[in-house]
């Protein structure tokens, strides 16, 4: 009789450990923080648009090549962290990240003019850019499995946190001292603690094992299991050349596969990404202009946009109760279009300010329903192999998309009305709908490949 029994791998041992706050918790509150300086950056745009155009005499679309200079630069950022991460270690990755745009934030606080501002912003975002993909990835590997798909959904909570911190702190230092450098300023301390704190994020063993230290991946994976209380046993780990890389090989190499994969599911979760978030990138970018534009006080706009974005957080917990009850297709069919006829109404409201504040609110409910299904339902198109760079693809896209579409928005609004812009960008979120309701399939209570 054999009584061989095989031992499990380091990674198996991991992935089911115990949950605890004190050791997993810690890694997803880090990774947390820096998805919200993600989003704190990204709405960051909106606030500076306004006053760095009264600064410097600039028309909208010369200001908005602020947020596209940002946006391009995160894009970019997220293509090349992934390698990075590969060469030089998650942890370090994770670190270098928020270190590189706290950098240039500060120097675009220092900028003397608005092409250097641009340039600031852009390196900013190609540093902070790296946060989406590298902190999901860690908190991935670490999170044991019976709670990863929750723990990576409760991820997405933190950027309606981040964008309306954005929106308050800009309110309220423009209120008190009138000086937009300053909002940049106060955004940094913040950051370089996240910094300082992201030193004690364990490294990935799988990284720790690639390049040889395989003492050092034990080392990690042994405190994992004695922090957490989890029975000491013996486990296996790969050799270097098998152990699986952190990103899916070179940017082409992923976009030949995912493409290879499925192009009717390729080109469908391109088209949601670009499209959804395009609605929302808009209302972002634009809104204190528009509600500045109503003769409310900038600060206020600041206010309101702020209150709009944490109403976000409502729409993220009803995502959460109704996504596995309703399914992906129909939320993002209902939401998607949705959300776009509703900046529709605040357009048409805006001569009456409570009515227009009112469905402002609405919005930031139900475009945060769609954005987490988004996420979800994206990443279980593809199977497993495929997973991390299908998604990040159709993410790096949408950036690319609301880095130009908020430009093409200022240049256009003048010409055919707020409304109508509005009303173009939610045709644009029908027709992905459209190729999602005949593309793709719905993923809900399917097994992942």
């Amino acid at each position: 009789m054999n009584n061989f029994r095989k031992l499990p791998s380091g990674e198996s041992v991991v992935q089911n450990l115990p949950w605890r706050w004190g050791v997993q918790g810690k890694i997803f509150i880090i990774g947390g923080l820096g998805f919200m300086f993600d989003a704190w950056d990204v709405t960051l745009n909106g606030a500076l648009i306004p006053l760095v155009s009264a600064e410097w005499g600039l028309d909208r679309p010369t200001a908005a090549w602020l947020g596209t200079a940002n946006l391009i630069g995160m894009a970019l950022g997220a293509f090349m962290w992934g390698t990075i991460a590969d060469k030089i270690g998650r942890k370090k990755a994770f670190t270098w990240t928020l270190l590189i745009f706290s950098l240039f934030t500060v120097a675009g606080a220092l900028a003397p003019n608005f092409a250097w501002f641009v340039a600031c912003r852009f390196l900013a975002g190609v540093g902070l850019g790296g946060c989406i993909p590298v902190d999901y990835a860690l908190v991935g590997e670490f999170t044991p499995a019976k709670q990863r798909g929750r723990v990576l959904t409760a991820m997405d909570g933190w950027w309606p946190v981040g964008a309306a911190l954005s929106f308050f702190i800009s309110g309220w230092v423009q209120a008190t001292t009138g000086n937009w450098r300053l909002i940049l300023a106060v955004m940094v301390l913040p950051a370089l603690l996240v910094f300082w704190i992201r030193r004690g994020v364990p490294e990935s063993p799988l990284y720790l094992v690639r390049q040889g230290q395989r003492d050092e991946a034990a080392k990690v994976i042994d405190d994992l299991v004695k922090r957490t209380g989890a029975p000491e046993q013996q486990y296996t780990l790969p050799d270097p050349e098998e152990a699986p890389r952190l990103s899916a090989g070179s940017w082409l190499e992923q976009l030949v596969k995912i493409w290879k994969f499925s192009p009717r599911i390729t080109m469908t979760a391109w088209a949601l990404f670009l499209t959804i978030l395009l609605v929302y990138y808009l209302a972002l970018t634009w809104m204190p202009s528009i509600l500045a534009d109503t003769g409310m006080a900038q600060s206020t706009a600041f206010f309101m946009t702020a209150v709009m974005a944490l109403m976000g957080l409502v729409g993220v917990v009803i995502a959460a109760l109704l996504v596995e009850r309703v399914g992906r297709k129909w939320l993002l069919g209902i939401t998607g279009p949705l959300s776009a006829i509703i900046l529709v109404l605040v357009a048409m409201s805006l001569n009456a300010p409570s009515m227009a504040l009112a469905w402002l609110l609405v919005f930031g409910v139900v475009v945060q329903i769609a954005i987490p299904v988004l996420y979800a339902y994206v990443s279980e198109l593809y199977p497993t192999e495929l997973r991390g760079s299908g998604f990040g693809w159709a993410s790096s896209f949408s950036r690319l998309g609301a880095g130009f579409g908020p430009l093409l928005f200022a240049s256009l609004w003048p010409i055919v009305g707020l409304a109508n812009l509005f009303l173009a960008a939610g045709a644009l979120v029908l027709v992905a709908v459209i190729m999602m309701a005949f593309f793709a399939p719905e993923t809900k209570g399917r097994a992942l490949q």
